[in-house]
Parts: structure tokens; sequence; C-alpha cells
């Protein structure tokens, strides 16, 4: 039978070979007394090194060893010590083969291990098929085939048969899961399922293609188009119990292969495979679609918003002249008055003389405009979005499945009134007593309800974005309670670093925050502030200066002089030789490892350098279009960049060179902007920080190391700081930062608070740092020099009673259900009354007013944050090398390929990254070889971002093999 691959190289090595690692050794080949004991009744010390040998590989990894295999080092240096004997009595070991097999027999005696044969096989067969679907990967049932082995002491049996084993089983799983979605579809449902594929719309795209056609809009059509998609998935009316007993991954993995199939590949598969992937998509599509629409909606309100807000400063620009003239008429009869009054004239024959009567009546009644006018607010302006509204919004409500809490009962009624379109009168119960919107709406017709309906959705997208409403069963618009781990999760998570009580946690901000204003205090009244003073209570600072040691360009030129030109298919080759990364991009159905390597670099490569598959096709030698975008549709996933990355970025962390650069403790993360066409539906946004061409933002971490290890692309123009967690959560490498630089884009009290409470030091550089408060447990012991910078008292109760929420919160952060950056935007729009999010914003005052005083007093701070934010912007002048295709412009027209766009960037910079870091390495040995100086603190002052020796354009040549 042929072998069915299922692992990587790399996954066969940490399943199947012996370990070398301290941890690992001491836990699994330490011998016992009972261990010694059978042992030392062989007589030679070479067999009683041997039989340990076989004893240990059969407890670990659970196999026996293979004629002729090399054991490491590590293992009979480890032995040999615990037996009082020397490496190399391990050498003549098995000169009989007999010896080696009777021990082998010996220890199936002694403890009990057998092999996979007879009954067994079926046992295990039986076994294996149940924990398939369960299992995540092929990485996850070949591991827990193997620790099944080794709880019944069953001798692992060859690397093909287990890959076999596990194939076999999860097919078996893969038709259950299949068969058991669709054993609940009725068979009217069935043809409904069915006619996706073959309806026709628009006489051009099947309507399965077509409604899996999605992205979020930004204005009325796009919310229609939206619109119609989900009322066409709503008329499915599916069984409740339909994925009940299926886990939530094997639905994830259907409806990834749903969406990249075609019609026609769909009607030749199995029925009940086929029923299954149409009734997940439509399941998965209907929920990414009601979330598109209500994002769709954000972003109307926000366009609503930001023209209103443009109307109304121009109507103030514009009333400027008028403001002069009246304002300089009353002050010309004023005057006139004035003086009539003090020569004793008659003051109405000053009026009647100047300015008039008639010109005073004129007078009045433009300065009564003016007053309106100068009062006026952007809702003033907002009605000019009503017939946007129009367009969609009863719709909207109609199709979305809304809930809401308590508080938001008033909302919610008053959107019903809007949904029925029946006649209705104004209820602005859901408006606050004092909000602005009161006096507007009294201003209104009777009848005319088109301002109130616009506040309606005003605060139907203010009330999504806290979550006083949600979507039923939706992803990113879900009950936030359902979210958040339970009390005792939060509790047993490893990742806090805070004590369980407040009081304690409290009592120890109290004492630190005493010393740092003492320290704070004496260094102003004694001038030592680093760079900077506090007079009368204001704090001035000025910028560290930057300086690179002398004899650190000309090191650095000379080292990259070494290095030879090479093309950026060379490196990619290099490094995927060295590190494997190609191996996490498996085939998305089966998860087999990529057979095709060369044909995938070109993927990758044509995905980095924003050159597009069909260019690239025509710039190789090796593989054409459609081959690519066959491997790029079925290997080609999220997930997948990321563990690309991953092995990338702990390849590059463990070279000599790397370390001189850090020990990957500290990390920088900064966003960097990217022009994109204006065509297509993905979210491109103008920011006119940027300019007035629409665009995105990549937010990138970079390590100490240079190594890019966390990026997502975000809008344009959303705020940073949410997203700085995700890249310290949500990958290992973010896990092991200790210290985060961030620039003043990416900070937020609840960011401080979160980072801290987490165990991570945020540092980030604040711009307007000077004006920033410090708030203080008790204003009245600040010391006298300082109070001038105190902001208001921290609310200590507040913090108590809300601490355990709080512990929550920060838990299901750490569990990965739900993105950090999705909560802390979620607490960035809750209403100021919002205990919780109040509560979390008191804990990140105390910890800011503790960073802010540390960071006036500690220039090495200041100093190691500049050089990390450098790092990260030296980072992004190698991605702009990079991308040379298309002027550097993004042009995808869905949000999903500008996301995969920016993921092949990264990972291709990390391998740029990995590959100069390794060849400096060189360079440096080189040098040293030939008697020339390197100085280790001229070595910290590389950097691995050079591209000047990289040929980037021309052809791109691949060995044919």
């Amino acid at each position: 039978m042929a072998h069915r691959t299922i692992l990587t190289s790399k996954q066969r090595d940490v399943l199947f070979g012996l370990p070398t690692d301290d941890a690992r050794l001491l836990k699994h080949y330490t011998l016992s007394d009972e261990d010694l004991a059978h042992i030392n009744r062989r007589r030679r010390p070479r067999n009683r090194l041997g039989f340990a040998l076989q004893l240990c590989a059969l407890r670990y990894p659970g196999r026996a060893l293979l004629p002729e295999e090399l054991i490491p080092a590590e293992i009979t240096r480890f032995l040999a010590a615990q037996l009082g004997l020397k490496d190399a009595d391990l050498d003549d070991y098995a000169a009989r083969e007999e010896t080696r097999h009777e021990h082998m027999a010996a220890l199936r005696k002694i403890y009990g291990h057998r092999s996979l044969s007879g009954l067994g096989v079926r046992h295990m067969r039986a076994w294996l098929e149940d924990q398939a679907e369960l299992a995540i990967s092929n990485e996850d049932i070949a591991r827990r085939f193997i620790e099944q082995c080794r709880r019944t002491r069953t001798i692992l049996p060859a690397i093909s048969t287990v890959e076999r084993l596990c194939a076999d089983a999860l097919v078996v799983a893969e038709r259950r899961i299949e068969a058991r979605i669709a054993d609940r579809l009725s068979g009217d449902l069935r043809r409904a399922l069915d006619a996706l594929l073959e309806d026709m719309v628009d006489d051009r795209l099947t309507r399965f293609v077509w409604l899996r056609q999605f992205e979020v809009g930004s204005n009325s059509a796009g919310a229609r188009r939206l619109l119609d998609r989900l009322d066409d998935l709503q008329r499915f009316e599916l069984p409740p119990e339909v994925f009940q007993g299926v886990p939530e991954h094997r639905v994830i993995r259907l409806r990834r292969q749903g969406e990249r199939y075609y019609a026609d590949g769909l009607r030749d598969l199995p029925d009940d495979r086929r029923h299954a992937i149409l009734v997940v998509c439509v399941v998965e599509w209907r929920r990414a679609i009601a979330d598109a629409v209500v994002e769709t909606h954000d972003r109307i309100v926000g366009r609503t918003w930001r023209e209103a807000a443009r109307l109304s400063e121009a109507e103030l620009d514009g009333a400027q002249p008028a403001v002069r003239k009246t304002l300089r008429a009353f002050r010309d009869m004023g005057t006139a008055l004035l003086e009539a009054k003090t020569d004793g004239a008659s003051l109405e024959g000053a009026i009647s003389s100047s300015p008039g009567w008639t010109a005073l009546q004129s007078l009045v009644a433009v300065a009564a405009r003016l007053t309106d006018t100068l009062s006026s607010d952007p809702i003033s302006h907002v009605m000019q979005g009503h017939r946007r509204f129009r367009r969609y919004a009863p719709r909207m409500l109609r199709l979305l499945e809304i809930e809401g809490a308590e508080v938001a009962r008033p909302l919610l009624a008053a959107a019903e009134v809007i949904r029925s379109g029946k006649a209705h009168s104004r209820p602005t119960q859901f408006l606050r007593r004092t909000s602005k919107w009161h006096r507007h709406l009294k201003d209104q017709v009777a009848g005319d309800d088109r301002l109130w309906e616009v506040a309606v959705m005003f605060h139907l997208r203010d009330a999504f974005r806290s979550g006083d409403i949600w979507l039923a069963n939706s992803r990113r618009y879900g009950d936030m309670k359902h979210v958040l781990v339970p009390a005792q999760a939060a509790e047993e998570s490893p990742r806090l670093a805070v004590p369980l009580d407040p009081e304690d946690w409290l009592s120890d901000r109290r004492a630190r925050m005493d010393l740092g204003l003492e320290r704070l205090s004496r260094a102003a009244r004694s001038g030592a502030i680093p760079g900077g003073s506090i007079e009368n209570g204001v704090l001035q600072l000025s910028r560290l200066p930057t300086s690179v040691p002398s004899g650190a360009d000309e090191l650095v030129v000379d080292l990259y002089r070494r290095i030879p030109e090479t093309r950026i298919t060379d490196i990619l080759l290099d490094v995927d030789r060295e590190t494997r990364f190609t191996e996490s991009f498996p085939h998305l159905r089966t998860g087999a490892p990529p057979k095709d390597r060369i044909g995938l670099l070109n993927v990758l490569l044509a995905e980095g350098l924003n050159l597009g598959l069909s260019k690239m096709a025509e710039a190789s030698n090796s593989h054409g279009f459609w081959e690519l975008l066959r491997l790029s549709r079925w290997h080609l996933e999220s997930d997948a960049y990321a563990r690309a990355l991953a092995s990338v970025v702990e390849a590059q962390a463990n070279l000599p060179m790397a370390r001189l650069w850090g020990l990957g403790t500290t990390a920088s993360s900064d966003g960097q902007f990217f022009p994109t066409t204006r065509q297509g539906e993905a979210m491109n946004l103008v920011n006119a920080k940027y300019g007035s061409e629409p665009g995105l933002k990549v937010y990138t971490h970079v390590s100490d190391q240079f190594a890019p290890f966390a990026s997502r692309t975000i809008p344009a123009t959303v705020s940073e700081a949410p997203y700085i967690l995700d890249g310290l959560l949500n990958t290992e490498t973010g896990k092991r930062i200790r210290e985060q630089y961030a620039d003043t884009g990416g900070f937020t009290d609840h960011v401080f608070a979160v980072t801290s409470i987490l165990g991570h030091r945020f540092i980030p550089r604040i711009r307007d740092l000077p004006s920033k408060r410090l708030y203080v447990f008790d204003p009245r012991a600040m010391p006298s020099n300082l109070r001038g910078l105190s902001g208001g008292m921290v609310r200590e109760r507040l913090i108590a009673s809300n601490w355990p929420d709080i512990l929550r919160v920060t838990a299901t952060m750490t569990a990965g259900t739900v993105a950090p950056s999705q909560i802390l935007r979620k607490f960035a729009s809750y209403p100021r009354q919002n205990d919780l999010a109040a509560a979390l914003r008191e804990v990140g005052r105390v910890e800011r007013t503790l960073f802010m005083i540390e960071w006036v007093l500690d220039t090495d701070m200041q100093r190691r944050a500049q050089i990390g934010l450098n790092k990260g912007e030296a980072h992004h002048a190698l991605k702009n090398a990079l991308r040379i295709g298309r002027q550097g412009e993004i042009r995808d027209r869905t949000a999903e390929g500008q996301h995969y766009r920016m993921a092949a960037l990264n990972l291709l910079a990390a391998i740029v990254i990995y590959w100069n870091t390794a060849r400096l390495g060189e360079a440096v040995t080189r040098r040293t070889r030939a008697g020339l100086p390197v100085p280790p603190e001229l070595l910290a002052h590389t950097s691995p971002l050079g591209w000047a020796h990289i040929l980037l354009t021309g052809e791109y040549k691949w060995p044919k093999r």
C-alpha cells in the first residue's frame, strides 16, 4: 500500500524523535531503582547502557530503536551518568544483532510492552476514528495516537503505519461528520441547497459564488448588496440541531473548503459531503454577512457625521465676515450712544443718526441669525444623511436578529417603529437627558420624523459598539457576557500577574506611587530631572538625543559588502531548506504538507512582492497561472501564514547574530500606511493624515531581534491602541515579551491596565506627555511642587468592586476565544458611566501615572523605547522596498485578498531578515579570520534590514526538479 503522507518532516521529528533537551530527559529518561535493578543484571557496560537506552526509547517517544540509528550524545551522557559508565561504552553495543533482540524481548516481558497487531489494531482503529472527529489537525490525531500507545504500553509501529492509520481514521471521521449533518436535512432543503449551484445571478455567476462574494461596505448601496445576500440566505429554514455533536473546528474546516470550491467542483462531490459543505456555508455566511451589515452601518454613520461636521465648520467659516461686520456696526452704535449720554444729547437721536432705526432692525435680525449659526453643531446637518439611511435601515432591522440589555429597551422600541414603517410618535426615552439631540428634535416641524430616525440610527451604532445590543449567534457582535470566561477560570489563569484580592493590589500601588512622587518631587526641587524641569506646576521635557558610536556605520557597510548579491528566489530556497516554513501550508482538504514546494514559493513571492499571480506566471520559469491559482486556493489561509511566520521568527531568534541585538524580550509596534485602489468593496478608507487617497494600515509587532512576529491589517482610520494586545497574546513570541514599546497612537488607559495585569511592561512614547495629568490616591498628600500636575483622585472603591470582572475580562483575552482588540474596542465605546469600563480606566490611570513618573526620571527607559521604535520604523522601510509591484499600491478588491497580500509581505520580510541575520554572522566570522576588529558593542548597532544586495526584479528562476 502506498505511503499516505499527512505529517511534515518537522512534525515527524517532534513526534518520533528522541529527546535532547534537559526538561524531557529529566522527565522521561530518569531511571528508577527498579529500572537500575533490571539494568544491572546485564554484565557488560555496553549492554547495560544499551538496555537502558532501549528501555527509555520504549517509554518516550514509545518506539523501538531502529538499526543503525544515530543516538544523540545528550542521551548517552545523561544515561551513562546515572549508570556510572562512559559515553563510549555504547559504541560496541549490539555487535551481535541477537543481543538487541534479546534485550527487547526482555523489556517487553518485564514492563509489559506489546506490539500493535491482531485485535489490538481493530481496537485502535475504532478508538482513532472517534478521536479523529475531535482532532484539530493531522498532527493532533497523530499525537493522540502516540499518547494512547504510551498509556497502553503499545510499541509504536513504523511512521508510515502511523500515518496510514491516522489518515484512514480522518477519512472515516470526515464522512461521519458529513453524514451526521446531511441526515438532518429534509429532502426539500437538500434540493434548495443544490439549487444554489444551478441558479444564476445576472447570467454570469451561480448563486453559490454570488453569495460568498461579500465585503463590508461604506455606503447604502453596499448595505443593500449585503442585505440582498442575507435575505437570500435566511429563506433556508435549517433544523436547530443541524450541527449538534459536530466540533466547531470541523464546521470551520467545511466552510473554508466551501469557499475554495467553484460550483462545478461541488457538483462532483458525493451527496453527503456536498450538502454538508453547503449547509455550513449557509449558516456561516449568514453570520458573517450580518456582522458585515452592522459594520457597514457603523461606517455610514461615521461618514454622515463627518460630512455634517464639515458642513458645520464651513457654515461657521462662512459666517465670520458677517460676524465681524455686525460686531463693528454694534460697536459704532454703542460708541454713538455713549457719546450722546456723555453730552446729554437725545439717545433716540443718536440711534436715528447711527445707524438708523431701519438699519437697527435689520442689524438685530442679522445678529439673531448669526447667533443661531454660531450655536450650530454637526447635529444640525446630520439630517442630510436621512435618505441614505432610509434606503436600507427598515430592511436591516427586519433581517437582523437584534437582542439587547435592559438599558437598551427604549432604543429597541424606537428601532421597531422604524422597522414596521407605520405612523408613529417620536419616543425619545433612548436619549440621555443631557443629550444635544433633544434641542434639535424640539425644533422639528410636527410630522417631520427624519431627524428622529437619524438619531435612532446613530444610537444603534453606538449601542452595537458598546455591547448594549447584540446579534444572536454572532462572532463579532455577540453578547459579551457569553464571551467572558467564568470567575473561577479567571482565578486559575496562569497569565495574570496581579493578586486576586483588590486590596493587595491597591496597597502595593499606593506604596509605589508614594515612593515615585517623592522621588519626582526631590528631583524637581534639586533640578535633577534629566533634560527637564517642573516649574509652577508645568512639566517641561526635551527629547533625548541619540547618537551612533563611532565606527558603527563603517562596520555595517563592510559586513554587507561581504554578502554577495543574491536572487530573492535563492533566498527563499535557502531559508525554506533551513526552516521548512513551506510545511506550514498544508492542503485545506487533506491537511497533507505541500508537494509542490517551488510552486508554493512562487505564490508566496507573488503575494509578498505585490506582483500578483498573473505577473509572476509571466516572470517565472517554472509555473503557469492556473497552477499558481490552484496552489493559492488550496494552501493559503490566515492560520498558515501565522504558522509559517512563527517558524521563521523562531529560527531567526536561535541564530547567534540575533542574540547580539536582543534577547527576544522586548518589542515595538506601529502602524504602516499602504495606498489602495478605490475600486472594489474592500475597506479602503481615507485618513487625512496620509493625504487624500484611500488606503489601509498594517499594524506590526517587531521584536528586539528585528523579527516581525505579528501583523494585522486594519482600516486606515481606526485607533491603533486596541491592536497592541493582539500581537502580544496571540503569538508565542509575543507571550515572551516583557517590555512593549509603542508610539503615541498606540496608547490608552485601557491598554495600560491590561498590559500591567498580564505582566507586560507597556512603554509608549507619548508625544504630549507634559500635558498629561497624574492621578493619585490622596491629592492632599501630594508634594506641593507637584500639585499642578494632578489630574484627579483614583476611585479605589470603583476598582475594588469591579476587580473580579476586570480579571475575567483580562483572562478572556488570554483564552483566545475572542480577539483582545475586539474587547478593547467595546470598552472604548462604552458610555462613560459604565462601571466596568470606568474601573478598567482607573486601573490604567494608576499604571500610567507610575509610568510617567518613571519615564521622566529614567533616561535608560527613554533610550530603550527610542531604540525599539527605531527598529520598527526601519522595518517599514524594508517593506516599502519589497512591495515593488503595481507602484506599491494594494489593488486587491476584497479585504481577505488585502490581508493575504500583507501577510505574505510580512512573511517575506521575515525571510529576508532571517537570511540577512545568518549571512551577517558569516560575514563577522570572515572579518574576524581576516584579523579585523569586530567589537561586540558595535555589532549591536548593525541590523538585518538591508536589501541593496538582493535582486528583487527581473526573471524569477527556480531549479528544475
